[in-house]
């Protein structure tokens, strides 16, 4: 897990640096200019001397063989002052070192050593043996820089355009799926007791930074000092079990807290340099407070029955939410949703919602997103139940989009459900199972839900009725104001196309296992901003993945099985005829040939390799890391 990365901290020290105006600025404080890497590459660098030994068709030999024209450092320059400043390390170096660390899924330290140690790195990076080509910090402000100045869908595109150089993805016009995920937020949670003391804790430390004392004398100064222990709930010497006991706990925590609003208010006129700072930590206090307490009739706090809607459930991360992915399946943190497209199976958008989102809440972004990333036209939508309400239908039909998704199921317990009613629109009526026809509609307002109600008289007498209604009055039938929109998906999914396009949307499920492989599943940053950066690093690895191995596939030569020494490794050991021949086989590609190989290394030397490169044999087949055995390949 990477160390704490406090956002606000990053973001006030870049704030000149980082800025937003582009490349050509000349700006004060702008003390970084864009390092660029030499178009010649290193003579002794890793590429030229153990390309072969890491795998051409492996990801970390086609970052070496492609890097030149997958990260450029002139696609980074908005990043950077023109003309200004001590160069950088190559952005193209950065990006790529960032790529490998998702693919490896492994901490900003991590990635730096293996930058030093790792063979599949130098070689991916075309390093010398002896290179150290960035340090932790600069790496980390190299990807602050990326998040702040939204360069995650660039880095998503870029693994699109490698895919149509490759000849992975041909075609302009796409259909994509939908889907989400849960990701488990970075922040702690806790209960309300310690969750009010990490309020309390954190605009205290912001009135004693205000005030220029050290936080430990303000705050035995102010009588806070119990709130700086390991854990407030944890110290507090009382019985749990006794009610009137937490509550009183509770009352003083309470107490507290809003004695340090008093001083936080008094604070903000005193310092109006700082006021945007303390009003942000007020209100998160005062934000706790009233979500989970209330006032008893006889004085005093207790905490709330229920759970507030959109309920704050980590001061260290604001942003994460309780999330439901079922309803026996709860989580806390974000939700992460995805476009692929259903073809070639790249993912082409991400965004990250809260927790508590529904999972069609920028649905539509993210076919816009998929259509900017793409350079393509999407003809088809294709999403879950979850994707498939009313509402989600109109934005989809105002644009003239084709959106393909399972209708919400409506139960009625025990009783016929509205399913089994005849609803005819264009004639405004509804036939039930009985047959009765109602034309009595009422209508909710302009633009809004009504609903259809059969006559009092007609429900008593139907024989249906203990089928039909489950209380007194008469039935009725609820309209979305989206009905129409329903009732065409309900009749174009049960066409032979629309069966064959719900099928298909499992391609969506794949691609979110390739990005819970490569670590979605735990954010490692505070936020869904940087949050959201991390999905993207793991989509651009996934999407690159799929057209290694695409292209691995084309090249790959056919077995040429009229090759005698084929046929002998063909012909099973345990046949009469042939188990002699098989036998020899085995032994030539076990231990004769690699000991042979071994000894030309030894006596020509590695110059003696690159000259007979062309050859099939100008490399000896060791270990491969890859497989864990032996090459025996011809």
């Amino acid at each position: 897990m990477d160390p704490f990365w406090e956002p606000t901290l990053l973001c006030s020290r870049h704030e000149h640096t980082i800025g937003r105006r582009g490349s050509g600025d000349n700006e004060p404080g702008a003390a970084i200019m864009m390092g660029e890497r030499c178009a010649q590459d290193k003579l002794f660098a890793a590429d030229h001397i153990y390309l072969d030994f890491v795998g051409r068709d492996t990801l970390y030999g086609y970052l070496a063989q492609h890097r030149g024209r997958l990260f450029r450092d002139e696609d980074f320059a908005i990043l950077y002052c023109r003309n200004n400043g001590r160069p950088s390390v190559p952005p193209s170096l950065a990006v790529s070192i960032l790529f490998l660390r998702a693919y490896d899924n492994v901490s900003f330290v991590e990635a730096i050593e293996r930058t030093k140690y790792d063979l599949r790195w130098k070689v991916a990076l075309g390093l010398e043996m002896e290179d150290v080509p960035i340090q932790k910090s600069a790496l980390q402000e190299f990807q602050a820089r990326l998040v702040l100045h939204e360069q995650g869908e660039s880095l998503l595109k870029k693994s699109i355009d490698e895919a149509r150089r490759a000849g992975y993805v041909t075609t302009r016009k796409i259909r994509v799926a939908l889907d989400t995920t849960p990701t488990l937020g970075k922040g702690a949670v806790k209960d309300t007791y310690n969750l009010l003391a990490d309020g309390v804790e954190k605009l205290a430390c912001r009135l004693a930074e205000v005030a220029g004392e050290a936080i430990a004398s303000w705050a035995e100064k102010e009588g806070l000092q119990r709130y700086f222990g390991s854990s407030l709930k944890g110290e507090a010497a009382i019985d749990w079990d006794d009610k009137a006991q937490r509550d009183q706990l509770l009352t003083e925590i309470v107490k507290d807290g809003r004695r340090l609003l008093s001083l936080a208010e008094q604070a903000r006129h005193e310092h109006p340099e700082h006021d945007e700072a303390i009003q942000a930590d007020a209100a998160l206090l005062e934000r706790l407070i009233r979500q989970d307490v209330e006032e008893k009739p006889g004085g005093g706090c207790q905490i709330k029955q229920g759970t507030e809607k959109d309920r704050l459930i980590s001061v260290h991360d604001p942003e994460m939410r309780h999330g439901r992915k079922s309803a026996s399946k709860t989580f806390n943190g974000h939700k992460t949703a995805v476009a692929v497209d259903m073809e070639s199976q790249l993912i082409c958008g991400v965004e990250v919602l809260a927790g508590n989102a529904g999972d069609q809440q920028q649905a539509l972004e993210l076919v816009h997103q998929a259509e900017r990333v793409m350079e393509a036209q999407v003809e088809e939508t294709v999403g879950d139940c979850a994707y498939g309400g009313g509402p989600t239908r109109k934005a989809f039909a105002d644009e003239q989009r084709l959106l393909t998704a399972k209708v919400p199921a409506s139960h009625n317990g025990d009783c016929f459900p509205k399913t089994a009613f005849a609803i005819d629109l264009d004639r405004m009526e509804v036939r039930c199972p009985a047959g009765q026809i109602t034309t009595t509609y009422k209508s909710s307002g302009h633009n809004r839900a009504g609903h259809f109600v059969f006559a009092d008289a007609t429900c008593q007498a139907c024989p249906l009725r203990s089928q039909c209604v489950g209380g007194q009055g008469p039935r009725s039938i609820n309209i979305q104001h989206e009905e129409r929109l329903q009732q065409q998906a309900r009749s174009y999914n049960q066409t032979e196309v629309g069966k064959k396009s719900l099928r298909e949307r499992v391609v969506v499920e794949h691609g979110i296992a390739r990005l819970v492989r490569l670590g979605i599943r735990q954010s490692r940053y505070v936020g869904k901003t940087k949050t959201r950066f991390q999905v993207i690093m793991a989509a651009v690895v996934a999407n690159m993945s799929l057209v290694v191995g695409f292209c691995h596939r084309e090249q790959k030569p056919a077995m040429n099985t009229s090759d005698p020494v084929v046929q002998a490794l063909l012909t099973p050991t345990y046949a009469p005829n042939g188990a002699q021949n098989g036998f020899l086989a085995v032994l030539w590609a076990s231990w004769i040939r690699d000991s042979y190989f071994l000894l030309q290394h030894t006596v020509f030397g590695l110059p003696g390799m690159a000259a007979c490169s062309s050859t099939d044999f100008s490399y000896p087949r060791f270990f491969r890391p890859e497989t864990g055995g032996f090459w025996t390949d011809f």
